[in-house]
């Protein structure tokens, strides 16, 4: 079998002509990439000459045209190639991309021997361009990398690309639309590691390239990407770095944009807000937000906005979403739809699993699941846990301790630590870091990570500590939390207008357990502090392995 071959001419026309007209790759199904000091464009031809003719005339800032070609390449294949290609040069960061993002009609279907192009000749076109230095990482580092998960030009579900369609005939169709004091709005629902914010990521850098052509409804809109999660606003910059369409100053967080626009008497045509559950829903001075409510604001603030929602992942009792203050805003808007997305895709697990964390975040104890390719473990210690996850994160990287909110953590300075409640082992809180997000950070396997550094994103595998809010009441054979043994004082903060404030305090408690214990894409290990949770765990896991 022939291996790939990569040709290399500078960027000119006197190099086209030179092209010798018997070439096969002429006619032939091929990839290529062209490169110039900081950007690249990557695609694929069966009319490769006639092509870079057509490049020459439009194409700027590059200077070198890479030619990829193997004897067992067809369009499909090398279709499937490009779109892989684009996303791995997202994310190894060498160059910005001046790629588009692909359409529904462009949708990569499976094809014969797919698993033969998609894993092993995709890892010898890497191979070969890693010895040509036109890359600089290895494949198994850019695939742990939040800006690779987080890519626009990921290959999307049939159900994400039915969901992108719809949000961007939405968007066309509301932007030209007069609003009233409210604009429109389209709530997008899904659970953790359903894929929300890939399609969104997607959605958006496609809105973008259309407000830069001067043929589609949405040419010269000024549209934002909100989010209002720390860890999530750097991947979302890092990727507007690599990406020609996106610019840093279109991703914002929820306050600071509303502000600008009410200072300055704007008003965006669409705005994007991903986590919408992390929207505060009452005023909070102390990070100069006057309004009632960051949907509500962003609303007058916009032709159209589109939310992507999980109300299992509200962490603050000043963002506690209920079902009426959505509903209420749904009336008040212009125009309202919804969309449901449902399919799992971060955890590589079966429903047993999937069904015991959920049984779980409802406070009820299911036999312990099996999965034979999803590994699923209880500790009796939280440094046999620790131990294990540092050799997973040897074997397969991102692997990390994660806890509940159950210990105290200071932000500035000194050291805090979650606490074996069974021994001497500690483990010191998550550092931040302004740059890096915090599972990315090679150290961080040393640390805990809370809540607020791992919503949103994948782990490898994930070593939850249940703290001592998390017990077990063996009368009721049931899951019991103390919301008084939580130490997240500030998710507490601003209770009025909440009718039974324990009952919202445990479910706080009870999202973060159901966001924590979904992280994992390969595994989920649980450390128990509570001693009546931890032993009837190890109980039926002991029995399960008899």
């Amino acid at each position: 079998m022939s291996a790939i071959e990569i040709l290399s001419w500078p960027f000119k026309q006197e190099s086209i002509n030179k092209i010798n007209n018997n070439e096969h790759y002429l006619n032939y199904p091929v990839i290529y990439v062209l490169n110039g000091n900081k950007e690249a464009y990557i695609g694929e031809t069966v009319y490769f000459k006639s092509r870079m003719k057509a490049h020459l005339s439009a194409r700027k800032n590059v200077s070198q045209i890479n030619l990829i070609k193997h004897e067992k390449f067809n369009r499909s294949a090398t279709f499937h190639l490009e779109t892989k290609l684009i996303n791995y040069f997202l994310g190894d960061e060498k160059y910005t991309l001046q790629n588009k993002s692909k359409t529904a009609s462009d949708f990569t279907h499976n094809y014969y021997d797919k698993p033969y192009y998609d894993q092993q000749l995709f890892k010898e076109i890497w191979q070969r361009l890693h010895e040509l230095k036109l890359v600089d990482h290895e494949l198994h580092v850019i695939e742990n990398k939040d800006i690779f998960k987080l890519s626009p030009f990921k290959e999307l579900s049939i159900e994400q690309l039915e969901l992108k369609e719809k949000v961007l005939e939405f968007c066309e169709k509301q932007v030209s639309a007069n609003p009233e004091e409210y604009g429109s709005l389209l709530v997008i629902e899904g659970e953790a590691g359903v894929g929300k914010s890939v399609v969104l990521s997607s959605i958006f850098n496609t809105i973008q390239e259309r407000a830069e052509e001067a043929s589609s409804p949405l040419y010269q809109t000024e549209n934002y990407l909100v989010v209002n999660h720390e860890e999530m606003f750097k991947t979302y910059k890092g990727i507007a770095k690599q990406v020609k369409h996106l610019k840093a100053k279109n991703f914002a967080k929820p306050t600071p944009l509303v502000n600008s626009l009410q200072k300055d008497n704007k008003k965006a045509d669409i705005i994007f807000v991903d986590e919408a559950h992390l929207l505060l829903t009452k005023p909070d001075t102390y990070n100069n937000f006057h309004g009632n409510n960051h949907l509500e604001e962003l609303l007058k603030l916009a032709k159209v906005v589109v939310i992507i929602y999980d109300q299992n992942q509200v962490l603050k009792l000043k963002s506690l979403w209920g079902a009426a203050t959505l509903e209420q805003l749904k009336k008040r808007s212009t125009y309202t739809e919804e969309y449901q997305l449902t399919n799992q895709f971060r955890m590589q697990a079966n429903d047993e699993v999937i069904n015991w964390i959920n049984a779980f975040k409802n406070k009820q104890l299911l036999p312990l699941p099996h999965d034979e390719n999803y590994e699923f473990k209880v500790f009796e210690t939280m440094k046999e846990m620790h131990d294990t996850i540092k050799m997973r994160n040897s074997e397969f990287g991102l692997s990390r301790v994660v806890s509940t909110f159950d210990y105290l953590h200071k932000k500035d300075g000194g050291t805090y630590y979650v606490n074996e409640s069974n021994g001497e082992y500690k483990m010191p809180w998550n550092t931040t870091s302004t740059k890096y997000t915090w599972a990315e950070k090679p150290e961080t396997v040393h640390e805990a990570g809370s809540i607020y550094t791992i919503q949103g994103f994948d782990l490898n595998y994930v070593g939850v500590v249940l703290g001592p809010s998390v017990q077990y009441d063996a009368v009721r054979d049931e899951i019991v939390i103390d919301p008084s043994k939580y130490m997240d004082k500030g998710a507490y903060s601003g209770t009025e207008g909440i009718a039974d404030v324990n009952e919202a305090k445990e479910k706080i408690v009870l999202n973060s357990l159901n966001i924590l214990m979904k992280r994992g894409i390969k595994g989920l290990y649980i450390y128990a502090s509570d001693d009546a949770l931890r032993n009837k765990l190890l109980a039926g896991q002991n029995r399960d392995n008899r």
